[in-house]
């Protein structure tokens, strides 16, 4: 593994912009924008797009270069030092996607984000439902195991429209220091072969325009490519789950519409909508 050295850290911070994405656009990206600061990008573009949807079409995205507000899954925040993030948000507009099947937007997303991270030299995997992680740790983190959290995603869906915000926020070149919890990493830390966020972000929507062009063509196939990025699949969990005690036992499978299915121990699949994954020992 290599680690980072304190230039590559600072050229990692460098400020993004525009200028050195405009190849995004027209060609990957139908537009972006990219602002110096913001508190969600999640939230800004959920905004503009609501009010203005025909000035953001399909493949839009809104770049942070600092997030200082930003929201994970069942209102978690999340910060990061300036720069040493990649926070995008991006519009999804699948045109043969019906929104009752709009759960499978975290996992489409969670694909492209594993491929783009293993472009890198990163061994990403997913974590149902919308984590990507790694196995890198020297040491067992409950309910993570050896698992490091790299990055994480949110869905929402845009108010009165056919539409996603998808937004992906990864961790590149904190420090152990700077990371807000034990089973938490950033590519810096997993030795990645480049911190260079505008290169990411270029392999990240490349890789989101394929996966959700994927979903979108319709039939089985993004069940399977999902299926073969689903690091939890075969582990041994117990799923906290919105309503009712923690489901205990083997991850075995993901149904058509996205869900988890765990075998308890006397043998009965149970098939899980949403819930928080833990790794359970033994």
């Amino acid at each position: 593994m290599t680690t980072p050295g304190a230039d590559d850290v600072a050229r990692s911070r460098r400020p993004l912009t525009e200028a050195a994405l405009a190849d995004l656009v027209p060609g990957t990206l139908a537009r972006l924008v990219v602002v110096p600061s913001s508190p969600s990008t999640n939230t800004r573009l959920l905004s503009v797009a609501g009010s203005d949807p025909d000035a953001w079409p399909h493949l839009s995205a809104i770049v942070a270069d600092h997030q200082t507000a930003g929201r994970g899954r069942a209102g978690r925040a999340w910060v990061t030092p300036q720069g040493a993030a990649l926070t995008a948000s991006f519009l999804l507009r699948p045109a043969h996607i019906a929104r009752e099947d709009y759960g499978w937007a975290p996992l489409v997303v969670g694909l492209a984000t594993v491929r783009a991270l293993r472009r890198l030299g990163v061994g990403a995997w997913l974590k149902w439902p919308n984590d990507v992680v790694v196995e890198a740790g020297a040491r067992e983190i409950p309910g993570w195991g050896r698992w490091r959290k790299a990055v994480g995603t949110l869905c929402e869906t845009v108010p009165g429209q056919d539409a996603i915000v998808a937004g992906i926020g990864i961790n590149v070149s904190q420090a152990a220091s700077e990371l807000p919890v034990p089973h938490a990493a950033s590519l810096a830390s997993l030795g990645a072969t480049s911190l260079d966020r505008v290169a990411l972000l270029r392999a990240l929507a490349a890789e989101l325009s394929g996966a959700v062009a994927l979903w979108d063509a319709g039939g089985d196939h993004p069940r399977a490519a999902v299926e073969q990025v689903t690091a939890t699949l075969g582990w041994d969990v117990a799923v906290d789950v919105p309503a009712g005690p923690p489901v205990a036992g083997r991850a075995v499978a993901l149904t058509a519409e996205g869900a988890l299915v765990v075998r308890t121990v006397s043998g009965e699949e149970k098939v899980l909508l949403a819930g928080d994954v833990r790794v359970r020992r033994g």
